[in-house]
């Protein structure tokens, strides 16, 4: 999946790439342990570590859909407003996750890459140096919706020049992300919709007056999505 990044908002090829992504193939059997990683920046404990902490965060978001093809994916968008996405796991042998978003041109889908504990969206453009890697797939998306991102994110190099922007517009459909699509069988519980209150409102949620267990359970799930 080619894409470009700029600022909170993201650009996806047109035409028929974006209407069948790479690796999205409907009725394939997902793979969600496999990395796409090079075996040089390979560390077993800090990747288990990251891969582990990141699941426990997606199990909790209610927007993971587990084990469903792109077609059931983009089915479940199809209907949703511009903005509206769910992440599921990869179809691609080597990727364990897919961000699937409903555009302006309709339901598509975008490989997130894992590499060196980090996450960022799989991207072939020349926009590829500029994107952001993150710790965690909340954090990823939480950035891409917008105001109030996280600024987790690092830049690895210098975004790619006026042309090459060029290039990619004239065959592009702006994405954002806007609202998450929480599984019907995994509905948030009312505790979780709550924390995501208090976190929109407040950087600081560990200096709120409240007792510790409270303060526990708004640490396990620092995030605003």
């Amino acid at each position: 999946m080619i894409l470009c990044v700029q600022g909170p908002a993201a650009l996806l090829p047109t035409g028929p790439a974006s209407e069948a992504p790479l690796g999205m193939r409907a009725g394939a059997v997902p793979s969600a342990h496999c990395l796409q990683s090079s075996p040089s920046i390979w560390d077993p404990t800090k990747d288990l570590r990251a891969i582990a902490s990141n699941f426990c965060y997606l199990e909790n978001s209610g927007w993971y859909w587990g084990a469903i093809s792109a077609a059931q994916a983009h089915a479940a968008l199809q209907e949703a407003s511009e903005g509206a996405f769910l992440v599921r796991d990869s179809s691609h042998p080597l990727y364990m996750l897919t961000l699937s978003v409903r555009t302006a041109r309709g339901p598509t889908s975008i490989r997130i890459q894992y590499s060196g504990a980090q996450f960022l969206l799989d991207s072939s453009s020349p926009a590829r140096p500029s994107l952001l890697s993150f710790s965690s797939v909340p954090s990823l998306v939480q950035h891409y919706m917008g105001p109030g991102r996280d600024v987790e994110g690092r830049r690895v190099e210098e975004p790619p020049s006026k042309a090459s922007q060029q290039a990619i517009q004239e065959t592009s459909v702006l994405l954002k992300l806007k609202r998450a699509v929480y599984k019907p069988q995994g509905f948030p519980s009312l505790q979780h919709l709550t924390r995501l209150v208090i976190n929109r409102h407040t950087d600081c949620p560990d200096q709120l007056p409240l007792p510790r267990p409270l303060l526990r359970y708004l640490q396990d799930y620092p995030f605003k999505v």
